[in-house]
Order: structure tokens, then C-alpha cells, then sequence
């Protein structure tokens, strides 16, 4: 793999952070009223840092066990494909189905952390994680004939764990900033005034990174 490419791929991964973190459904108003309530900055970092744990967990949740599976070298292709099929189908879902989980207004405002965990899978923000990742991973990039499965795997589970820590850092900081704009500066009303539905931008982006997933494999090849 190329410096190039590399570089591409980390930037993507930084860039679907942002673009989670900016985004209200993974829950930066959720800070800002819990600063607001209880009248304390303090609060509101307590709160963005829960929801960068419950974000972090869901993101670890999913690449896991991609990592894992990329030990089979001779499938790494059809993992590519598959997830990448994935991807695209969980973006056409909710493309149609734009109703917000029920299940995450059951959970108590207290337990941030479960709830954004919740809404990160929901939502399929980790899914989104999973084609720049096998990029990264790519099996061409390993000498295979004198690499142990157990090294492949280790390698592959810690550039899963870099992706989870580099993406969830790029969404707890973007949507940090707009909270504590907000929560100093703007007031509560900017959310309702000034922000605009992310929901059929979100499935769209969904499709598009899937697609550019499936696509980019020849390429590399």
C-alpha cells in the first residue's frame, strides 16, 4: 500500500469522526444538557467523555471481529466484499426506515455512556469504520509465508484499536466544540433554529463509503 493511500485511509477515518461528531444523533446536545441542568461545565465534559466511552466500545465492538477474520488470508477478498455489502445494505435501511430506535428512549439520561453506545450501533456508525478499515489492513501489505496467524492477527487487532481511538477522538473533539459553543455562547435555541436533518445524509454516506469499499479493492489489488 502506498503512503498515499495510507494517509487517505487515517484521513477518512478522522473525517467520519468529525462528521459523528458533528452530527446531534451521536448526542453532543445530550452534554449540553446535562451542563445546562446541572449549571456546571464540569458536567458537561463528564458527559462528553461517557459518550466517547460508549462511541469507543461500539467501534471496537465491530472491528474486532473483522480483524480477527482477516487471519484467513486466502478470504480476505470475499471479507472485503462482504462487508462492504453490509455496509451499502445498512445505508439503504435506513435510507427507508429514518424512525430512531425505540430502544434509545428507554434508556435513562444518566447511563450516557450505554445510550451512546446504543446509538453508534443503531445508527451503523461503527459499519462505516469497517471499509477504510480492511483498507488498512490490507493482507497484500503482509508476507503472509513468514508471519505467524497469531502476529497477523495481533497486528490486525491493534489497528483496529488505533481506528476506534484516532475516530473517536475526531467526534468527541467536533462535537465537544458545538457543545460547548453552545452551552457558553449560543444557548439551547441554535440547536432548533440553526441545525438540519443528518438522517438521509447519514444512509447516503453510508451507501457511498460500502461502494467505495467494493470499488477500491481491485484497485489495490
Amino acid at each position: 500500500m502506498s503512503e498515499w493511500t495510507t494517509a487517505g485511509l487515517w484521513l477518512a477515518v478522522i473525517a467520519s469522526g468529525i462528521y459523528h461528531g458533528v452530527s446531534p444523533g451521536m448526542g453532543w446536545p445530550l452534554a449540553v444538557s446535562a451542563g445546562l441542568f446541572a449549571g456546571r461545565a464540569g458536567d458537561l465534559f463528564r458527559a462528553l467523555g461517557l459518550l466517547a466511552m460508549g462511541h469507543f466500545a461500539a467501534m471496537i465492538g465491530i472491528l474486532l471481529p473483522f480483524g480477527a477474520m482477516l487471519a484467513l488470508i486466502v478470504w480476505e477478498r470475499q471479507i472485503r466484499i462482504a462487508a462492504g455489502l453490509i455496509v451499502i445494505a445498512a445505508g439503504i435501511y435506513l435510507l427507508f426506515n429514518r424512525r430512531h430506535p425505540r430502544v434509545l428512549a428507554r434508556i435513562p439520561p444518566a447511563q450516557l455512556a450505554l445510550w451512546s453506545f446504543a446509538a453508534a450501533t443503531a445508527h451503523g456508525a461503527g459499519l462505516m469504520l469497517v471499509p477504510i478499515y480492511l483498507g488498512l489492513c490490507q493482507a497484500a501489505d503482509l508476507d503472509a509465508g513468514h508471519q505467524a496467524a497469531a502476529a497477523l492477527v495481533t497486528g490486525n487487532l491493534i489497528t483496529a484499536t488505533a481506528v476506534s481511538v484516532v475516530h473517536t477522538a475526531a467526534m468527541i473533539v467536533s462535537g465537544g466544540v458545538i457543545a460547548i459553543a453552545v452551552y457558553r455562547w449560543l444557548g439551547p435555541k441554535f440547536i432548533s433554529q440553526s441545525w438540519f436533518n443528518l438522517d438521509i445524509v447519514w444512509a447516503v454516506s453510508l451507501i457511498l463509503v460500502g461502494g467505495i469499499g467494493i470499488a477500491s479493492i481491485e484497485y489495490a489489488r
